[in-house]
């Protein structure tokens, strides 16, 4: 559905997309990962051709992307993390406003919005505008009006930012279910719990490039780490840490405030051997945790940061 080929956006002297290649397929939830600065923002504008760019491609459906490819552009849905809606108007009339963008037909429009409504779980509060909506509320409608149009393919950066839980799963659940619907999606979050959650295939991205790209388990095999290992409470000597960082198969290790981090190999008995250790230098712990890889570990370990907002 979606091929970008050789992309090239520099600004200045800066470099924000160096050479990228992205391919996303029809009917995928496609995540794309990376910490801030890394060309996710950019790679958005140059899809949708909002920004000009030095070098490269940008096939969609099967048609090069340009600035004027009304009939390309009017298939897709944008939910951006800064919600954009209109405050003088009530709920109904935004969703109806971003759908008459699309649809000149008033019946079909009003069906539309309807559903759009439906969908989002708006119905108690059509009539409301949007400030008296919370923050959840305020971001079922940012969908509601990026979504209305049954798009064929959806962008959403973000869309779960600072929500409470219940509206998170909430809208989750609505992604899947555009999913199911025929909608290809293409999903950026800082939270990789939903990340792996939903999506179907993932690419990483920074300083530009894809760094790598894969279903969840096809990226998990790709790093190091095994196993993940915590243990909380712990009072180590400087010699202890550097015995422990010496055990087979250790190659990460962290302390801080009596919390010990241990990244493994993948080994049988990685867990009994650290626990041998401690029983026979007598230090006490209190509990431990035995984890195998996340795609927390898999960003760290490919990118070296910290995934943050």
């Amino acid at each position: 559905m979606i091929h970008i080929e050789n992309l090239v956006k520099r600004y200045g002297d800066l470099t924000a997309l160096d050479h990228l290649n992205l391919d996303i397929k029809q009917g995928e939830i496609f995540g794309l990962l990376g910490p801030n600065g890394s060309g996710k923002t950019t790679v958005i504008g140059c899809l949708l051709a909002l920004l000009k760019y030095d070098k490269g491609t940008i096939t969609i459906f099967g048609k090069e992307m340009h600035p004027d490819s009304y009939e390309i552009k009017k298939e897709i849905g944008v939910v951006m993390q800064n919600v954009a809606v209109f405050e003088q108007m009530t709920v109904w009339e935004n969703i109806d406003y971003f759908c008459g963008l699309y649809v000149k037909d008033k019946t079909k429009r009003k069906k539309l919005t309807e559903e759009a409504i439906a969908f989002a779980g708006l119905e108690d509060y059509k009539k409301m505008r949007p400030k008296k909506l919370s923050g959840g509320l305020l971001r079922r409608l940012n969908i509601a009006c990026g979504i209305v149009h049954k798009p064929k393919l959806i962008i959403m950066d973000e869309p779960t930012v600072a929500v409470d839980p219940q509206s998170r799963n909430r809208i989750l659940e609505g992604i899947a279910e555009l999913n199911r619907q025929g909608s290809t999606i293409i999903y950026t979050s800082h939270y990789m719990e939903e990340v792996e959650q939903i999506c179907s295939r993932i690419a990483i991205i920074d300083h530009g490039r894809v760094l790598a790209s894969g279903t969840t388990e096809e990226l998990k095999k790709m790093i190091k780490t095994g196993e993940t290992i915590t243990m909380e409470a712990v009072a180590l000597s400087q010699k202890a840490l550097a015995d422990i960082r010496n055990l087979p198969h250790v190659f990460a290790i962290s302390y801080e405030n009596q919390i010990l981090k241990l990244r493994l190999t993948s080994a049988k008995h990685n867990l009994i051997r650290i626990l041998n250790y401690m029983q026979e230098h007598d230090i006490t712990f209190g509990r431990v945790f035995s984890e195998l890889p996340t795609l927390n570990d898999v960003f760290l370990e490919i990118t070296g940061k910290e995934l943050r907002n």
